[in-house]
């Protein structure tokens, strides 16, 4: 949609009729689009099977510390999720995905989020350990648009997706929220259809758990300058007086130890 010519503001996609939000910002790298997005590519992107000539960018390069988020979102049903309107990926496809990834210590723990009609289906056959999972429906239900963009003719955002996005947005960077407050982001009242949470292959309690374990937080910058005194400069013998030179001293942005993947689905 960023780039479709109905879109009249080129290269932006916002969460809201309003423009709030822009989900297409600079700080956007999709990797996978248009005939890369296929159910072979992301199950090789999850399992490490590429070929050779890969660059780096299009790999999943996770190790057995590594905390990896998968949500997925788009057109399905009951234990399977379309991929362009041309092919699927099953439910039990995705479960041997993520045990090749246990198999071979490519995570450390996995949270899986999947926004669709009948999306619980999807992590229903989950055996691996370590892996936390989220639905925006049951099976039986369907999931819900937010709302449509008259601009444009399309509802532009599924109600879940909607509710995460505002809630992850009041997230500070230092935040002290835990999992078990994201699970719980859309009540019934809100998506119109009932959020399911899985957590028994989970090895930690979610109201334990730093949101940021799995959303990464950017720390602002902050300057400080204060002096120092140079003792020694080398091939230099002349003492540097202390008011004459500063130090700044930055706190370095956090970012999250795990490579993030953005996969167009439709």
């Amino acid at each position: 949609m960023a780039c479709n010519p109905r879109n009249p503001r080129p290269a932006t996609i916002f969460n809201n009729a309003h423009g709030q939000i822009s989900v297409y910002g600079d700080d956007v790298e999709v990797d996978y689009r248009g005939y890369e997005v296929t159910v072979e590519n992301f199950i090789r992107l999850l399992t490490g099977r590429v070929h050779h000539d890969t660059p780096r960018s299009k790999r999943l390069l996770t190790d057995e510390g590594s905390n990896i988020l998968i949500y997925l979102t788009g057109h399905g049903g009951d234990g399977f999720l379309k991929f362009q309107d041309s092919e699927e990926v099953t439910s039990q496809e995705v479960a041997d995905a993520l045990e090749q990834m246990y198999q071979k210590k490519r995570y450390n723990e996995i949270f899986f989020i999947i926004d669709t009609c009948q999306a619980s289906s999807m992590y229903e056959k989950f055996y691996s350990p370590n892996i936390l999972a989220t639905a925006s429906s049951l099976v039986g239900e369907d999931s819900l648009s937010h709302h449509v963009d008259y601009l444009i003719g399309v509802y532009i955002i599924d109600r879940y997706t909607y509710f995460v996005l505002e809630f992850l947005e009041n997230v500070h960077p230092d935040s002290k929220n835990t999992m078990s407050e994201f699970l719980a982001v859309c009540p019934r009242s809100a998506c119109l259809s009932t959020v399911g949470v899985r957590k028994d292959l989970f090895n930690r309690d979610p109201s334990k758990v730093p949101i940021t374990d799995f959303f990464g937080s950017v720390r602002p910058v902050v300057i400080t300058r204060k002096p120092i005194e140079i003792l020694d400069i080398p091939k230099r013998k002349k003492q540097v007086p202390v008011e004459n030179k500063t130090q700044i001293v930055e706190k370095m942005s956090y970012l999250p130890q795990f490579p993030m993947h953005l996969v167009q689905t439709t």
